[in-house]
């Protein structure tokens, strides 16, 4: 009977992390097409492609959010880095698309 419980209880609980997962999904796929418009617009009127100032302020402003939310602002910190390394990444590529044009 116990096991079955758990059983239950660990089904439930992977279907709130799968279904979390997946808003997670379409919260990138969000960001990533503001982001898009954001280094097309900089490769349009060539801005750089990286804002260290901006990314300094939005480390700090996760890494508050996410001691608020408790969740560890290091781990928080690290994601955004990874996130942001990509934006730049497809902005590096917009801005060398449009000065091959």
């Amino acid at each position: 009977m116990i096991a079955d419980n758990a059983t239950e209880e660990l089904t439930r609980l992977r279907s709130s992390i799968d279904n979390i997962d997946a808003a997670l999904i379409h919260l990138l796929a969000e960001r990533f097409k503001c982001t898009q418009q954001v280094g097309a617009l900089k490769a349009r009127t060539g801005m750089p492609p990286a804002d260290k100032a901006r990314e300094q302020a939005q480390v700090a402003r996760l890494r508050a959010l996410a001691a608020e939310a408790g969740l560890d602002p290091v781990f928080a910190e690290k994601f955004l880095a990874f996130v942001i390394a990509e934006v730049i990444h497809h902005h590096e590529r917009l801005a060398e698309a449009r000065a091959a044009d």
